[in-house]
């Protein structure tokens, strides 16, 4: 017995030694370190902040491409102070990454959240999808206690529709969450992209049938902008 802790502790230690020296030769090497998937695209965000910082207490906009797609958000949400921090192709797990940049400094008074579509395109499963949003929330309350947040629900795509029941899941998982906690509110987009029969409005969507036409984005501001201005105007008449 005493041979095999022996054995072990020495394959231990050079396996120790083995990560150190290719650490070591990292670093003389000058090898370059990766940069997390859409760095650059938030460097440029923090570019455009440093000459044109948005005012502090109005709305913000992020986080997938499916809002980062709404060419029209502001003409289309006017006159309600809004900007845009999308970053097309993200995850859940990048929000929560990028939030300290993209999010919190611009204090928003209400954060429109749209994310989740590429976590289930990528196999990640409801309750984790959930949780990091929850992570999100928590960090935006503990930072932010009067930001409200309003959760925009994953689209039942077409591109999806063998995983409907995975957006519906964690579309469910939201709506719970947000109707228990203060200053939450979940929205539902989904009923504006299906007719009358149940069926998928493909004019909705351009030829990926994943993203939205113009005639979804005029759908979603009959939806999503009512409820952001009820919200709004609750807070400025304080």
């Amino acid at each position: 017995m005493s041979s095999l802790i022996s054995h072990r502790r020495l394959l231990a230690s050079i396996l120790c030694s083995l990560i150190l020296f290719v650490g070591v030769r990292s670093q003389e090497n000058n090898l370059p370190v990766q940069k997390p998937r859409f760095e650059s695209v938030i460097e440029q965000y923090l570019k455009q902040d440093s000459t044109q910082p948005p005012a502090k207490g109005t709305i913000l906009f992020v986080v997938s491409s499916i809002f980062r797609k709404w060419t029209h958000l502001t003409e289309q949400m006017a006159p309600l102070p809004v900007f845009n921090r999308a970053f097309g192709g993200s995850r859940t797990d990048e929000v929560l990454y990028f939030m300290d940049k993209i999010v919190l400094p611009y204090e928003p008074a209400i954060v429109v959240y749209y994310c989740g579509s590429n976590d289930i395109n990528a196999g990640e499963r409801p309750r984790g999808i959930f949780g990091r949003f929850k992570e999100f929330s928590q960090r935006v309350q503990a930072r932010l206690p009067q930001t409200h947040i309003l959760y925009v629900s994953i689209n039942r795509a077409p591109q999806k529709k063998d995983r409907w029941d995975l957006v519906d899941s964690t579309n469910n998982l939201v709506r719970e969450y947000c109707a228990t906690v203060p200053r939450h509110i979940f929205i539902d987009v989904n009923p504006v992209l299906f007719d009358a029969k149940g069926q998928p409005r493909l004019d909705m969507y351009v030829s990926d049938q994943l993203h939205l036409t113009d005639k979804a984005y005029e759908e979603f501001t009959t939806v999503i902008k009512p409820v952001v201005e009820r919200v709004w105007l609750k807070k400025t008449a304080r």
